[in-house]
């Protein structure tokens, strides 16, 4: 059964053919940049490619849930999840620890991306569902989840998350969701 795990090595073949897939618009969502150290390093498919550069990825990816890591000015700090199926990459997800202004407006505490080839699956809604409880862990109830607004697949996904709609701002649609299954 899929679920979500710390970034991890194992899965660099998957990785890269998932990142295969992305259309160049679409590159963004594999994460494959760091934060960490007070300065922002982004990583090409070809460097990752290379074995000790993906581990360097997922070294620095995983570096910033530590609560004493120093981060890019702007970045609050935040959790990076994969979600997989074995050594199988399907996705990942962002979970920010804290919402800095720009964030509470759009962007939420929680963002995720599923591989083209595992899309329409229900993974996305697995995911966001497997993350509520690493958000109550951090103290976040409920969590802000945005997406744009003629996304109507995300929409979904929130809402059978338990996303309860608060309004549209600039062309995001903001959900909040329990984390707590109280």
């Amino acid at each position: 059964m899929p679920t979500l795990v710390e970034p991890t090595v194992a899965v660099h073949r998957s990785f890269l053919a998932a990142w295969d897939e992305l259309r160049p618009e679409e590159e963004r969502w594999m994460g494959a940049e760091t934060f960490v150290g007070g300065e922002e390093e982004n990583w090409t498919r070809e460097q990752a490619a290379d074995p000790a550069e993906f581990e360097r990825l997922v070294d620095g990816i995983r570096g910033a849930t530590d609560p004493d890591a120093v981060l890019v000015p702007g970045i609050v700090p935040y959790t990076v999840l994969w979600f997989v199926d074995g050594l199988e990459w399907l996705g990942r997800l962002s979970l920010r620890h804290v919402l800095s202004p720009p964030l509470l407006e759009l962007g939420g505490h929680i963002g995720y991306c599923v591989r083209p080839s595992y899309r329409r699956r229900g993974y996305a809604t697995e995911m966001l569902v497997q993350s509520l409880p690493v958000a109550a862990e951090l103290g976040i109830d409920p969590a802000l989840v945005t997406c744009d607004a003629d996304n109507l697949a995300s929409r979904k996904v929130i809402q059978a998350a338990g996303g309860e709609l608060e309004d549209e701002r600039h062309g995001k649609l903001r959900f909040w969701v329990a984390t707590h299954t109280s």
